[in-house]
């Protein structure tokens, strides 16, 4: 553990030296630092958040490492980097300014590095004699090509997260609770394919939009053509007595131009557009529910796996007090004054309880193995968790708040309402399709026989469409929209009376759960204390192990209750925030 009164030195080195550090246990929020030297460069890389005591630490190692070669070049890498406070931009500033190159990836630290560059380039452009205004102005333009050409690259970072680099699969990674959330927001296939589906929906409305713009074509053309007239004008002579060819040509023809149209007045685009854009927002919102259950799984799986590792601890425990147990037993036995019933006994628990431990190992393993999947970790990877089973007081939320919180918050009822305004405009764009429809449209060809030859051409025109008799699609069409709104009140009175439901249920558990702790710890106290008096018993020859025995499953199945208790109560904090819509806020900071 780093404390703050700790002296923290970074030499340079041309092997990559890594330092994770933490602060106290109330803080949870860490910063790694790694150095690393190539080609005659320092590349200082930092993870983590940059922020409050980090800076200083920071700022300290750099400082060392300034001192130890100060002529030597160095980068700062800020793509592990998730959050920059104002004293954090000071600091990289004054990097900047004495040579350092900062590296960063993703729209927030792009945007930052960007502005730390442009305003020391800004700075020294101030500080020049140079008035002529033409020699400014390259330094701008570039600076803004640079800025354009970055920005693509940091959204695409930003729409297209890559995985956290794990460690290499023969190492454990050590995951706590927080870490696991944001692994598993990274890297989750189904949290990704929620993502992509989103974005898709935006470009079906960019589709839906471009039949309302303007649309133009450009079309070159150069054919060769042979005409039968007989065929054109049915072997006829049209003047009496002459007698038409066979046919004309070949010759040919040329044509190159632009042509144009677009919808000047459609009230049926104007609703499908409408249709697409809330769309947009019903996608968003179930990426964002995906997003919640992602996180409740992950959640739900870290804090059985707690539980089975707190069963594996508690298997290793009895198997202890067994083990001592039975050499008691052996040892009175050898003395004369126990009997060999009495070790008999005590070696038949003790292979009970490393039965249990057998069973508990593989259990925590298989446990183990579901949260990796959920993380998108490589099979190979080892994983080890970081927290243990707690409990955590908390006042108990009121049932008619905590209904309006989630209506408010979750993300299934967002949805909803977006589906029923998609719905309402599509059942729109049906009745305005009865009205007239104006759109403009024209072509301009250079159009001859040859290339050289050629005259232009144009034609514009102006056309409105009224719908007469359409077989009864516009009628079906609004019918099905009628239909479709009745399916979405229903699934939003169903989806209503889920919610509370869903709060309903969470805080009686959550209730229940915290009375559970209470008494489960209760148990372990006094079945402790069962175990010590039976223990006391024996070895003063007063009654025979089978009090020590029945004390022993007795304190195996408090340890079970107080184990089930406190997963029970984590687990219902983590339904209770699914319930009113808190997951990431509650488990991912």
């Amino acid at each position: 553990m780093y404390n703050k009164d700790v002296t923290l030195n970074c030499p340079p080195s041309a092997l990559a030296s890594s330092l994770l550090l933490t602060l106290p246990e109330e803080i949870t929020d860490m910063l790694r630092i790694t150095t690393e030297t190539k080609r005659g460069r320092l590349t200082l890389s930092v993870e983590g958040r940059l922020a409050g005591p980090w800076v200083a630490t920071l700022e300290q190692c750099w400082r060392e490492l300034l001192t130890a070669s100060p002529r030597q070049k160095f980068s700062i890498n800020l793509c592990g980097v998730s959050f920059i406070d104002d004293a954090g931009k000071v600091l990289l500033k004054e990097m900047h300014r004495l040579g350092g190159e900062l590296i960063a990836e993703g729209c927030l630290n792009q945007a930052i590095v960007n502005e730390i560059v442009e305003a020391d380039a800004k700075h020294d452009v101030d500080s020049t004699k140079e008035s002529d205004s033409r020699k400014k102005s390259p330094i701008i333009f570039y600076s803004v090509f640079l800025s354009l050409l970055l920005l693509p690259a940091g959204l695409l970072a930003q729409g297209n997260p890559a995985p956290l680099p794990a460690n290499p699969p023969g190492n454990t990674l050590r995951l706590t609770l927080e870490q696991s959330v944001a692994l598993a927001l990274k890297q989750n296939p189904t949290q990704q394919i929620a993502v992509l589906t989103a974005a898709e929906s935006v470009q079906d409305k960019n589709i839906t939009r471009s039949e309302l713009l303007p649309q133009a074509d450009m079309r070159l053309a150069d054919s060769a053509n042979r005409v039968n007239l007989q065929s054109e004008f049915g072997g006829k002579p049209l003047i009496p007595g002459f007698q038409l060819p066979g046919h004309i040509g070949p010759y040919e023809i040329f044509s190159a131009g632009p042509s144009f149209g677009s919808s000047v007045m459609d009230l049926s685009l104007w609703k499908k557009y409408q249709a697409s854009r809330s769309a947009v927002d019903a996608s968003k919102a179930n990426s964002l529910s995906t997003r919640e259950q992602v996180i409740l799984l992950v959640v739900s799986q870290y804090i059985g796996t707690l539980r089975a590792v707190a069963n594996v601890e508690a298997s290793k425990s009895r198997v202890e007090l067994a083990q001592a147990l039975y050499d008691q037993a052996a040892d009175l036995q050898k003395e004369g004054v126990g009997t060999g019933i009495d070790t008999l006994r005590a070696n038949v628990e003790l292979q009970n309880e490393k039965q249990r431990l057998i069973e508990a190992e593989n259990d925590r393993e298989v446990s183990l193995y579901g949260l990796s999947k959920l993380l998108n970790l490589d099979p190979r990877q080892k994983v080890e968790l970081a927290d243990s089973l707690s409990f955590f007081e908390t006042p108990q939320p009121e049932v008619e708040a905590s209904i309006d919180a989630a209506l408010a918050d979750r993300q299934e009822w967002k949805a909803l309402l977006a589906e029923e305004k998609v719905v309402r405009y599509q059942k729109q764009a049906s009745q305005f399709s009865r009205l007239p429809s104006l759109r403009f449209d024209g072509d301009w060809t250079y159009l001859g026989t040859s290339v050289n030859n050629g005259i232009p051409t144009y034609q514009y025109q102006a056309s409105v469409n009224f719908p007469l008799f359409t077989s009864g699609r516009i009628h079906a069409e609004i019918a099905k929209t009628n239909l479709e709104v009745q399916k979405l009140e229903q699934q939003k009175a169903d989806l209503r009376n889920q919610i509370a439901l869903d709060v309903k249920t969470s805080l009686l558990n959550l209730d229940s759960a915290r009375t559970e702790v209470q008494v489960a710890n209760l148990g372990v106290e006094l079945a402790r204390e069962e175990v010590s008096q039976a223990r006391d018993r024996f070895r003063a020859g007063v009654a025979n192990n089978i009090e020590v025995i029945s004390a022993q499953d007795s304190l195996a199945r408090a340890n079970d209750n107080q184990i089930l208790a406190l997963y029970r109560f984590n687990q219902a904090r983590a339904d209770f925030a699914r319930a009113v819509g808190q997951m990431e806020k509650t488990y991912s900071k």
